[in-house]
């Protein structure tokens, strides 16, 4: 089918009347074909654009919570039952159980006031695959009677929504 494609409409009539092959629009829709199924087959990869995403994705975090935006602060996690959250010694389960979780322990009338000022310090990132990595830092909360200062280790997945966390490992530093 392609030859009879290249015969009919890659050749040129002369002014004699013969045919001359000038198969340069042929080559060139080959090649355009080509190279998009070549970029449509090419793996994905974890690149600093990603890293930079998950970095912002957890300033904006930070950011909702000191407005007193916990509905802000939440949109980082995965919101889907599979979501581990684990502080306090205990693991829970489920973003809305979380969700909750933060909500009991932070919310009052001036929501504010109760959440304070909270400040990450992301150590590093470490991509694991394309699609999942690892986030590692301190965190810092001031300005509230529920201060403190911890690690975090965060699994993150590339979802249809962007970078997500879907396990949060948070810890309290031991008083010194």
């Amino acid at each position: 089918m392609a030859a009879s494609w290249i015969a009919t409409y890659g050749r040129e009539r002369t002014g004699d009347g013969s045919a001359s092959c000038d198969a340069s629009p042929v080559r060139a829709l080959i090649l355009a074909v080509s190279l998009i199924a070549v970029s449509a087959c090419a793996p994905r990869r974890f690149a600093p654009d990603d890293r930079d995403a998950i970095a912002a994705l957890l300033a904006a975090q930070a950011e909702a919570w000191n407005h007193g935006d916990l509905e802000g602060f939440m949109a980082a996690y995965a919101h889907d039952d599979a979501l581990v959250f684990t502080a306090g010694g205990e693991i829970h389960r489920g973003w809305q159980t979380t969700h909750d979780r933060y909500l009991a322990r932070y919310r009052a009338a001036d929501a504010r006031s109760q959440m304070g000022t909270l400040a990450f310090e992301v150590i590093e990132i470490r991509e694991l695959g394309a699609d999942g990595a690892i986030a590692l830092g301190t965190w810092t909360l001031t300005d509230t009677p529920k201060a403190g200062t911890g690690v975090f280790t965060l699994a993150l997945a590339r979802t249809v929504d962007g970078w997500r966390i879907v396990h949060d490992h948070t810890s309290v530093r031991a008083a010194k």
